[in-house]
């Protein structure tokens, strides 16, 4: 007999509770084949080994919800009663056919769901007939089993939403979903069945709508006992929800902010790419420029609206000084959402940007504004190019760290003890749900954000297995070299590690794919323009580092002079104390910034050859953030004490000089790109090196600071005799002037001085169409200056 109760509240409750049913009479039929189309189906064994099968159907009009039970007959028993879990009275089971299975239904006149049913069942004889774990039949409606894959927040057109998180290690697992108002706790809590909600280590259920929540959060249970069990952030979540920030203590005593992160019930909002496609620039023709997306416009002097600076706006706001630059690649620090006391180089999430980087401060909002960016850069034919890193996160041990991955399922994604003299928490990247993990963001933010590439910084440890030790075929690496989707844009890995500040070259597994950060060639320019170097080593890194790049080509070493962890480049040349020894800087004489005209001089012309060196080197030159407008750290090389780009810089006449030179030499690699845009290196043949006055250079000679380099062009029916001539460089590292005599040339021909770099603004570099291009014969002497670098290309003089 029916009964009337309660209706479920209007609002989501703060516990998934047991609704009492409206119990209809028994239907004839079977019951489990009339169930609608928004139907689940469970089955139960039973504690004496037999099975009860349920349907669960929502009504015709949302207008509830019927739970259909059956059950096989059991002649001895008699007829079996269904007792509710809150409901005193019981419904009988009966036949739904002569001799069929005993069928019952239940009813629920209730629009909102998630809730659950929970009964047992009695023979004839009042014995209970439980699950054969012991337990009473629960069963979930509204909420279905759910799919294993993908894994994250999937939502249907009709508003259905599919959850499935990893966690082998989890014995339970809770999806906690939050209202849109404030408040800390949940509004409801839903408890995953392992015996329903898991396939193998996947977590994972499905709800009919997640109208009336904003935010959702997991709980796996795992740190409980230690008084740490709040909701974690989806480590697949798209949208960040809001964060709830506090105060805490590290392990090392110090203030941190307590972050818990929740992911957004929102999609991520559709995107018009209009006619968008990839520039697809061939690796060798790349210019980079590294750059930090809140620094780079933060400052008032880049004239930008407070809600414009310092965001993914503000980068597509000077597109212009890229162009002016003759940059065609933009690489930007890491924009994952990160830890804002660590610094970027410390993420908490992988499949989103940060969402400070946007006007709105909210992750919606941060990603209109970067695919607004990246649509921005690739109209100007500019690549967009992400460092990235996967080799460890934010959180730690400590309750205030324990953000996503850690309290889900630490054992399988970090390395259990971390590696030796490292605090942070290590990710276990070649662990094979690790590298799943990373091989789906990567490819998330190439399809959804149209990404070019990626540079994996902290690459060493991306070679290393669970235990700290190298392995000869990271899987990783390798599932990235032959990706059908990552194969096709830059991969570049970087040695600099966040963790110990180390920044060592080492052997790298390629497949002739991935492309490196040369350190070597930072260190060795450094070396030889302090005096300090073998020319032999110049010489290596001038003809693309063949000793790490033999089996590749120079287009995959990617050359800096500076880096945004070390010395700036005007520092370099301004600071040299006992501190600053493994930078190899010098400072001319004073210490610091000098009103020393000639030391000032100095200053200037080493800069001149930095950045002359770094374009004129085979290889991808890459130009850190500021450099080109003077900005200095006042000698320190903490990652911290970088300052906002000053754009005021831009009006003085230093800055109009380098970034001039800089125009010039981005426009030299162009227009001679037979020499400087090359895939393969240099025939032998057609390079000759020189000493003073065509002399043997000194190679082994470590007091030999002079080297002359004659690269002979090839000859190309396909080019037109107006791409350029050989080219004769001079480097030269003493204190005093040396003397160069200048190679005979094809009759008919002459030498014209593009570059002296001892020279004052603007005559010190002429694009060669100049009147006033300084012309010389063959074999006649150029004194090249102390401390300056010239280049010469032969030109066919009309008669």
């Amino acid at each position: 007999m029916a009964s009337s109760l309660p209706a479920p509240p209007a609002s989501p409750s703060s516990s998934w509770r047991g609704l009492t049913p409206r119990c209809p009479p028994p239907r004839c039929g079977p019951l489990l084949a009339r169930a609608a189309a928004r139907s689940y189906r469970y089955r139960f064994r039973t504690d004496d080994d037999g099975v009860v099968d349920v349907a669960v159907a929502g009504k015709d009009g949302d207008a509830g919800y019927v739970v259909a039970i059956e059950a096989p007959t059991h002649g001895q028993r008699g007829g079996l009663v269904l007792r509710p879990a809150g409901s005193g009275e019981g419904v009988p089971l009966a036949p739904a056919a002569p001799g069929g299975a005993l069928v019952a239904e239940l009813s629920y006149d209730v629009a909102r769901a998630p809730f659950h049913v929970s009964f047992t069942l009695a023979d004839a004889m009042g014995a209970e007939i439980r699950t054969h774990r012991g337990t009473s039949f629960r069963v979930p409606v509204g909420v279905g089993r759910g799919c294993p894959s993908p894994l994250g927040l999937s939502q249907s057109k009709d508003g259905a939403a599919n959850f499935a998180v990893y966690s082998k290690i989890a014995k339970g697992m809770v999806l906690c979903l939050f209202g849109g108002g404030g408040g800390d706790g949940p509004a409801l809590e839903i408890e995953l069945d392992p015996y329903v909600h898991r396939t193998g280590d996947v977590w994972h259920v499905s709800m009919e709508s997640v109208e009336g929540y904003a935010r959702y959060g997991f709980r796996s249970g795992l740190f409980a006992m230690f008084g740490i069990d709040r909701p974690l952030l989806d480590p697949y979540a798209k949208v960040i929800g809001d964060f709830v920030a506090g105060d805490s203590v590290d392990e090392d005593g110090l203030a941190v902010p307590s972050i818990r992160c929740l992911a957004s019930l929102k999609n991520a909002p559709n995107y018009d790419w209009g006619r968008d496609k990839h520039p697809c620039l061939p690796l060798q023709k790349l210019v980079v420029y590294r750059a930090n997306v809140a620094l780079f416009t933060k400052d008032r002097s880049s004239r930008l609206a407070d809600n414009a600076a310092g965001t993914f706006s503000g980068m597509s706001a000077k597109v212009e000084h890229f162009r002016h630059l003759g940059v065609n690649a933009v690489l930007l620090e890491p924009v994952f959402p990160f830890h804002q006391v660590k610094g970027p180089y410390f993420p908490y999430h992988f499949f989103s940007p940060m969402s400070l980087y946007s006007s709105e401060c909210s992750s919606v909002s941060a990603i209109k504004s970067m695919k607004d960016m990246v649509k921005t850069m690739h109209r100007n034919g500019i690549e967009v190019l992400l460092e990235v890193v996967f080799t460890h996160t934010a959180e730690g041990g400590a309750e205030c760290q324990m953000i996503s991955l850690r309290g889900i399922d630490g054992s399988s994604y970090y390395i259990a003890d971390g590696i030796a003299g490292c605090k942070a928490s290590v990710l276990n990247c070649n662990h094979p749900v690790t590298q799943k993990l990373i091989l789906d963001s990567l490819r998330h933010w190439v399809l959804d954000f149209h990404v070019d590439g990626f540079c994996f910084i902290n690459a060493p440890f991306l070679v290393r297995g669970p235990g700290g030790e190298g392995l000869s075929r990271p899987p990783l690496l390798e599932a990235i070299a032959f990706d059908p989707v990552l194969s096709k844009t830059k991969i570049i890995a970087d040695p600099w590690s966040p963790l110990d500040i180390s920044n060592v070259q080492f052997p790298f597994p390629h497949w002739k794919r991935w492309a490196e950060m040369n350190t070597r060639f930072s260190m060795d320019v450094r070396k030889f323009l302090k005096g300090e170097a073998l020319i032999s080593d110049l010489a290596t890194r001038l003809c693309g580092s063949g000793d790490l790049f033999s089996s590749r080509g120079p287009a995959f070493s990617f050359n800096y002079v500076s880096r945004n962890s070390g010395l700036t480049l005007v520092d370099l040349v301004s600071f040299s104390s006992d501190e600053l020894a493994s930078e190899f800087s010098w400072n001319y004489g004073e210490e610091g910034p000098s009103e020393n005209n000639a030391v000032f001089q100095t200053r200037l012309r080493q800069i001149h050859n930095f950045l002359f060196i770094l374009f004129i080197s085979l290889g991808i030159p890459v130009l850190n953030m500021g450099d080109e407008c003077g900005n200095s750290a006042a000698g320190s090389t903490s990652y911290k004490d970088r300052g906002l780009l000053n754009w005021k810089a831009l009006k003085t006449a230093f800055v109009k000089e380098v970034t001039g030179f800089i125009s010039f030499l981005s426009a030299l690699r162009s227009r001679r790109a037979d020499i400087f845009q090359r895939c393969e290196f240099l025939k032998l043949e057609n390079i000759h090196w020189y000493g003073s006055d065509l002399s043997e250079p000194c190679w082994e000679d470590p007091t030999s600071n002079f080297l002359c380099l004659h690269i002979n062009a090839e000859l190309d029916e396909k080019l037109p005799d107006s791409t350029g001539g050989d080219l004769y460089i001079c480097f030269n590292a003493n204190e005093e002037s040396a003397s160069a005599t200048l190679p005979a040339i094809a009759e008919g021909s002459m030498w014209l001085r593009l570059v002296d770099t001892s020279l004052a603004f603007p005559g010190f570099f002429s694009r060669g169409s100049s009147h006033e291009t300084h012309q010389v014969l063959g074999f006649s002497s150029y004194q090249v200056k102390a401390h300056s670098c010239v280049l010469f290309e032969s030109k066919r003089v009309l008669s």
